[in-house]
């Protein structure tokens, strides 16, 4: 399989962008990947979702997390392809020279199919999975066609990372409430906008975001990767969802250990 080169090839960031996402907590990057990858690529990542996913009941019954998507992890460990997209040198840049390291890792990829009809994601921080020791890690956000308003695109918290509210909250309706809440009432208001193919954006790991409800016919299909600095050490486990990730993303290691299991290949080093 060829790999498209703009998947390894580097993509200069203007100091707007860096600016942005330091005083945001995330930033929208047009153009990051040409159509012409995200369909190659595209094609296979949602095949893959659809026949690994375990999601089997109606949408009518199903609880308001899985009703937002259907979702499957380290899709590059089950596809030769999805690997060489998921290790591309690009994105992987973007992620380090944005958390301003010289090395990243990646902490584990993820697929979201928000199916037509699809409900709400509802508001939270994906740091509250995560038994890692600092903030320096980042979300690529990818989607894999043209997602207008309707579909349900992701919407940011403007510098909400800064924000220590809700951050014990696991996504369900009470995080929306309670999340959506404590943003209107700090004044950090929410940023939404249409993704065109090809466009792609990073937030760090404590930027609180949602999306909202697939209005359309198609399915809204994402590809995320989430990437942490070289160096960062396995923290001690606060909850439940950060003991199931910690036997899971990051196996064989405890508290202390460099995050640097198996399948937690640095994925770009600063030449």
């Amino acid at each position: 399989m060829t790999l498209l080169p703009d998947l390894d090839t580097p993509m200069p960031l203007s100091d707007d962008v860096f600016a942005r996402y330091r005083e945001e907590g995330f930033v929208r990057v047009p153009g990051a990947l040409a159509p012409a990858t995200l369909r190659h690529h595209g094609a296979e990542i949602t095949r893959l979702t659809l026949a690994l996913n375990r999601q089997d009941k109606p949408l009518a019954e199903r609880s308001t997390y899985d009703r937002a998507f259907l979702q499957v992890m380290n899709l590059w460990r089950q596809s030769a392809q999805v690997q060489q997209f998921v290790f591309g040198q690009r994105l992987a840049g973007m992620a380090a020279r944005l958390l301003g390291v010289k090395r990243v890792r990646l902490y584990h990829d993820q697929s979201l199919y928000k199916e037509p009809s699809g409900g709400i994601t509802p508001a939270h921080a994906d740091q509250y999975y995560w038994p890692l020791a600092s903030d320096r890690t980042i979300t690529v956000w990818i989607p894999l066609q043209s997602t207008p308003l309707e579909m349900g695109p992701l919407e940011f918290y403007r510098g909400s990372h800064r924000l220590a509210i809700g951050r014990d909250l696991a996504i369900s309706d009470e995080s929306e409430a309670q999340i959506s809440a404590a943003m209107a009432a700090h004044g950090f208001p929410v940023d939404r906008a249409a993704y065109a193919l090809g466009d792609v954006s990073f937030h760090a790991g404590w930027t609180f975001h949602r999306a909202g409800p697939n209005h359309t016919s198609q399915p809204r299909s994402v590809m995320t990767m989430i990437y942490m600095d070289a160096d960062m050490r396995v923290a001690e486990p606060v909850n439940d969802m950060q003991r199931a990730d910690l036997a899971q993303w990051l196996p064989g290691l405890r508290p202390h250990d460099v995050a640097a299991s198996a399948i937690n290949p640095v994925l770009f080093a600063e030449a």
